[in-house]
Parts: C-alpha cells; sequence; structure tokens
C-alpha cells in the first residue's frame, strides 16, 4: 500500500471519529506516539488525552448521536488511531465522509 492511499485511510478515519482539523489530529498522533516512546508521556497521560478529545467529541455531537453507547464508539475508535491501527472496520455507525479513492 502506497503511503498516500495510507495518508487518505487515516484521513478518512479521523473523519469518522469526528475529528475535522486532520492535520492537527495527525500531527497530534504523532506528537503522543514521539513522547510516548521517549518516555515524556506514560499510558495514563495518553489515556487522559483521549478522553479530553472523546468529551469533546461527544460535547459537539449533534443531540441525537451524543450518548454513552456514542461514546464509547468514539474512544474505541480513539484508542485504534493512537495504537496506529488504521484498519477499524466499518464504520456506517458513525459515518461523517464518504470512503477514500484508492
Amino acid at each position: 500500500m502506497s503511503e498516500k492511499s495510507d495518508q487518505k485511510k487515516l484521513h478518512y478515519e479521523l473523519t469518522n471519529v469526528g475529528l475535522r482539523a486532520q492535520a492537527t489530529a495527525v500531527g497530534l498522533l504523532q506528537l503522543c506516539s514521539e513522547l510516548r516512546r521517549a518516555g515524556v508521556l506514560d499510558e495514563g497521560a495518553i489515556s487522559r488525552i483521549k478522553d479530553a478529545i472523546a468529551d469533546e467529541i461527544v460535547v459537539c455531537a449533534p443531540r441525537p448521536v451524543a450518548g454513552r453507547d456514542y461514546r464509547q464508539e468514539v474512544r474505541t475508535r480513539l484508542n485504534h488511531l493512537f495504537a496506529g491501527d488504521q484498519k477499524l472496520g466499518p464504520a456506517d455507525e458513525m459515518l461523517f465522509a464518504p470512503p477514500p479513492e484508492d
């Protein structure tokens, strides 16, 4: 898979999580990864960062969408993104953008 194709898929998954500023979100993911690798951030700090992001997404979500299940799904997808796993499976329930073209 090409780097451009991987980037398109990451963009698509970030959109499905609800993050709208993809460049900033990718930078944040990379920064957290680098800081974790350097031993500056521990798993507790990463977890608090993901919680803050999930909380903000839920607060900004339309009322019929926001709820406990929605927050859990957002948190699960954030876990996958922070882990570097882009194979998140179908995003039908949270589809905010059209799928990327290869």
